[in-house]
């Protein structure tokens, strides 16, 4: 049976006789978090914090060490430490989710890696080769253990190599170019993981798919906007035929599941878009005014819409 949710209790205190003590315990059994989810919660975020002090304080070792260092030292540091936190996460007796920290923390190792390779041996090679090699030796990882944070790391990583390639070697690239693939990709990642069949044993966190969400609409409006204020070109017209491709499948998915965040950052994407229309038309301090009026008013509208969509949903 589904886990009751404090929606579900609300809703069945209004339509029944239960008394405000029962309601209470069924708060506090259902919904509230216990002395065993706080313990846990505090657990996992202190072993986070020691995970992330852990390998800021390596950097800052060979930061202030680098010239007394011989560089079979540094190598060999990085390469124990990256072993023994991968074995660790993998052999040991260890919760899921401590594995999952600290298999995290390895992928941010072998970033460590190659930069100080890079370093020693002077390859001369651009920064996107860094981030593809980082992001080619992450991706196993972020496959096997389908953790979360370890998914954010590897698509930043991504996102990262092709702001890099485009800015270092595709210098015919355009950013509108560049912002349409960032923006295909990101969806493409949002779309399988809203798809991809169902694990009960892998729950996908719903902060992780609003974060994929708000990443996705973010490049396509900064392409749009872009775009907008630049010369014409053939991938301006195919991001905004694609922009509104997914972006009508988005609202039709948040309909469908309830899911309000589709009805917040799509409507303040499509305001940004035309308020900047409306600067490329003019530049005067009246058409200034006018844009200052028209997103207080369609702020205003959505924030509106947004609540009366809560209410509908929470009241079935």
């Amino acid at each position: 049976m589904a886990q009751i949710e404090r929606e579900d209790i609300h809703l069945i205190s209004r339509h029944s006789n239960l008394t405000a003590s029962t309601i209470k315990n069924l708060l506090q059994n259902q919904v509230y978090n216990d002395r065993s989810a706080w313990i846990k919660f505090l657990k996992l975020f202190f072993i986070s914090l020691g995970v992330g002090f852990t390998v800021s304080g390596i950097l800052f070792f060979f930061a202030y060490n680098w010239a007394d260092l011989h560089k079979f030292a540094k190598l060999g540091l990085v390469q124990g430490l990256l072993i023994a936190a991968t074995l660790t996460a993998v052999f040991s007796k260890l919760s899921q989710d401590i594995k999952h920290i600290l298999l995290t923390g390895s992928a941010i190792l072998i970033g460590v890696l190659f930069a100080v390779y890079g370093q020693i041996y002077q390859t001369g090679a651009n920064a996107y080769d860094f981030f593809l090699g980082w992001t080619v030796f992450t991706v196993i990882w972020a496959v096997i253990a389908n953790y979360a944070v370890l998914w954010v790391l590897f698509i930043l990583l991504i996102n990262t190599t092709i702001f890099l390639y485009a800015e270092q070697v595709a210098d015919h690239w355009s950013d509108i170019f560049v912002m349409a693939l960032q923006f295909v990709i990101n969806s493409l990642f949002l779309i399988y993981f809203l798809k991809r069949p169902k694990d009960p044993e892998v729950k996908t966190p719903e902060w992780f798919i609003n974060l994929m969400a708000i990443s996705a609409v973010s490049f396509a409006t900064l392409g749009i906007v872009n775009g907008i204020f630049n010369t014409y070109e053939v991938s301006f017209l195919a991001l905004i035929i694609i922009t509104l491709a997914l972006y009508g499948l988005a609202i039709k998915y948040g309909w469908e599941n309830h899911k309000t965040i589709y009805f917040a950052i799509i409507p303040l994407s499509i305001i940004i878009i035309i308020a900047a229309l409306l600067i490329k038309i003019s530049y005067d301090a009246i058409m200034f005014f006018v844009i200052t009026l028209f997103v207080i008013g369609s702020v205003t509208l959505v924030i509106k819409n947004l609540i009366d969509l809560q209410k509908k949903w929470k009241n079935g």
